[in-house]
């Protein structure tokens, strides 16, 4: 497929113009490697990647002369996670020279969780996240739906064309690059492929596992129960692995950025410190796979497609996660739920303390019902809440009472 734009890239640019160093951490082939190399272009570059044997000898027997290739430009050292120990050396060379855009360095693995790791670089480098594609990317339309919502939208004149089959196609192809040109079959190949070498390769620069196939268990596991709560004891027991162990499992999925966790929001801010999270495998695509659900499967509309629910709600926490780092609004991304059972999706909380309800619903209609958690968290904010609203499948706007909305989920990048 031809090269895309990538959203966060204007940004980017602007942080190598003003800091020393730059990292690029996500997920393995979700673009850092294209998103670096148009970073770098127009600038005197030098590209080392870690995942070249040779290079990575040379980076090991001598770091700091490793680091001091390229003085006078831009050096990026790509797939820094397999061999963590160069961080001392970058802060010794940034600490010696703090001239911006001297570094970009890319990660499949997060640096703060990596064993290796000799030092955070905190104060010297600053990180930019990048997932994969978004829909609004892969259309090319800048998708920013929480600017969206802030400067006003008319609800009841918003139409979309996009089909209830389309989204199940969205969803099952996710946001790899590599997987948007490939034949469902390749596809599948593809992700399994994916999967089994990250828990067999990857895995264990982070933890010491002797059973790469609990892992995977548990990852299948997070994907059955997509943006379901992250209940540790019931999946410790489903994937056979040890309560006192599966916290690093947990943290090795993380750390691979495969897994996102949506915290409980209370405007009491320690309750949200040790409230039950929800979790959601980052890409949807990935997640379906894993699951091990077809299309098919997704596409009825008499409810014997269960598992849309869970993998549409999850969908839509990975676009609105991949907006955010681009979003000319600064937020944060929460779930909501009493003691008494009422719930809310997701709980987006802007800069200034306001906040945007979602519900995200597999049907095509609304119903009083689907409100009930949003007309709760409208009457206990009062004037904080700015809007509730239902995303579905559906083609058209929709106006319910004070507040509280009815959008079609492509709303999310044709707004």
């Amino acid at each position: 497929m031809a090269l895309l734009d990538r959203h966060i890239a204007p940004f980017s640019r602007e942080l190598l113009d003003s800091f020393p160093a730059v990292v690029v951490q996500g997920a393995r082939q979700v673009g850092k490697s294209t998103l670096t190399s148009q970073l770098a272009d127009g600038r005197d570059a030098l590209v080392l990647t870690l995942d070249d044997e040779q290079t990575r000898a040379a980076a090991a027997e001598d770091p700091a002369g490793f680091v001091m290739q390229n003085r006078d430009g831009l050096l990026v050292i790509d797939e820094i996670q397999r061999h963590a120990e160069l961080t001392l050396a970058l802060k010794a060379a940034i600490d010696r020279d703090r001239r911006p855009g001297r570094f970009l360095i890319t990660g499949s693995s997060d640096l703060l969780r990596s064993r290796r790791a000799t030092d955070s670089l905190a104060g010297r480098a600053v990180t930019v996240s990048l997932r994969g594609f978004s829909q609004g990317e892969l259309r090319g339309r800048r998708d920013d739906f929480a600017r969206a919502v802030r400067t006003g939208i008319d609800y009841a004149r918003v139409v979309s064309a996009t089909t209830r089959e389309e989204y199940v196609h969205q969803i099952v192809v996710g946001g790899y690059p590599e997987a948007q040109a490939l034949s469902r079959r390749l596809r599948g190949v593809w992700f399994d492929d994916y999967a089994d070498r990250l828990v067999r390769r990857d895995a264990r620069e982070l933890i010491d596992i002797t059973d790469p196939g609990r892992l995977a268990s548990l990852l299948r596991l997070f994907a059955a129960n997509q943006a379901g709560e992250l209940v540790k004891a019931r999946f410790a027991q489903d994937a056979a692995i040890p309560a006192t162990s599966i916290a690093a499992y947990i943290d090795t999925i993380e750390a691979l950025f495969l897994l996102d966790r949506l915290p409980p929001w209370t405007p009491n801010l320690t309750s949200r410190e040790t409230g039950r999270a929800k979790a959601a495998i980052s890409d949807s695509g990935l997640a379906a796979r894993l699951s091990r659900v077809s299309e098919e499967q997704l596409l009825p509309v008499d409810g014997s497609a269960h598992h849309l629910g869970g993998l549409m709600e999850g969908f839509v926490v990975g676009e609105l996660l991949k907006q955010r780092t681009w979003s000319d609004e600064e937020f944060e991304l929460f779930h909501y739920r009493t003691g008494k059972g009422v719930e809310v999706d997701i709980v987006i909380e802007f800069a200034d303390g306001s906040i945007v309800g979602l519900e995200v619903k597999s049907g095509s209609s609304f119903t009083s019902g689907h409100f009930s958690g949003l007309r709760y968290l409208r009457d206990k904010l009062g004037d904080r809440f700015l809007a509730g609203i239902v995303l579905n499948t559906g083609t058209v706007g929709y106006r319910f009472a004070d507040r509280l909305f009815g959008l079609p989920v492509a709303s999310l990048w044709e707004l």
